[in-house]
Order: structure tokens, then C-alpha cells, then sequence
């Protein structure tokens, strides 16, 4: 009896150790190849026009037309428009929202700080007004002393 009990024991054993190869190869190998896919995907879907994007062939360019019907994408590199499968993306370099909106906030800068510069160089004329009359003043009454 004790035999049997054995080797079904070690029957159990073997199944349990091969669920938990399994478990630990699904955890390791299969689950971040399709968190890596699925963010792929979301880095294509949100792809537009403008973006500075690397194909898998390690060439740059720009979008330029995306047609979602055919699963293409045509990129302009240097003034060549060349027409690529969608997958052929490996990453966007640089998102064309994202200069944009660097953009607009250097612009708003600069306007504020046009209408501070202009006060304070309506402050300097006037000081240098205020400044010149005294001056013309002083010059009138040496002159008059030299007269």
C-alpha cells in the first residue's frame, strides 16, 4: 500500500511542477509581449499628422496622411513621401500636438513680457525728460553767470 500511495504522490508532484512551469512562463514570457503589443497599438492609434515617427527599418520622418481604411501610413523624409504599412512604425520621436503646445505658451511669454518691456521704457523716457530739464536749467544759469 504504501508503495501506491508513493508513487501517486509523486504522480501529483510531476502535474503540479509542469502547471507551475507553465504559470511562470505565461508570467515571464507571454503577459509583457502583450502589454508591449497593446501599447504599440495605442501608440498607432493615436498617431496623427505632424508626428516625427522611427519605422522598424530605422527611418525618419514625418506624417504626413494616415488612411486607416488600407492600414498605411505615408511619411515625408526630406521631401521624399514614401507609403509604409501601418506596423512599420516602430515609435514616435515626437509628437506634433506637443510642439504646438510648447509653442503657445512661449508665445504668451513673449506677449507678456512686450507690454512690461514698453512701461519700462515709457519710464525711462520720462526720466531722462525729467532728468534733461533740470539739466537745461543748470546749463541757462551758468550761462547767464558767464554772460
Amino acid at each position: 500500500m504504501t508503495v501506491l500511495a508513493t508513487s501517486s504522490a509523486s504522480s501529483y508532484s510531476g502535474i503540479i511542477l509542469i502547471l507551475v512551469m507553465i504559470v511562470a512562463m505565461y508570467f515571464l514570457m507571454i503577459r509583457p509581449q502583450r502589454k508591449q503589443q497593446q501599447k504599440h497599438r495605442d501608440t498607432l492609434s493615436q498617431l496623427k499628422k505632424g508626428d516625427h515617427v522611427v519605422t522598424i527599418g530605422r527611418l525618419h520622418g514625418v506624417v504626413d496622411e494616415i488612411n486607416n481604411e488600407a492600414k498605411t501610413v505615408t511619411l515625408d523624409c526630406d521631401g521624399i513621401f514614401l507609403v509604409f504599412d501601418l506596423n512599420a512604425i516602430g515609435s514616435v520621436s515626437q509628437r506634433a500636438a506637443s510642439s504646438e503646445v510648447a509653442a503657445a505658451p512661449a508665445e504668451a511669454e513673449t506677449k507678456e513680457a512686450k507690454p512690461a518691456e514698453d512701461a519700462a521704457a515709457t519710464d525711462d523716457a520720462a526720466s531722462t525728460e525729467t532728468d534733461a530739464k533740470p539739466a537745461d536749467s543748470d546749463d541757462a544759469a551758468d550761462q547767464d553767470a558767464d554772460k
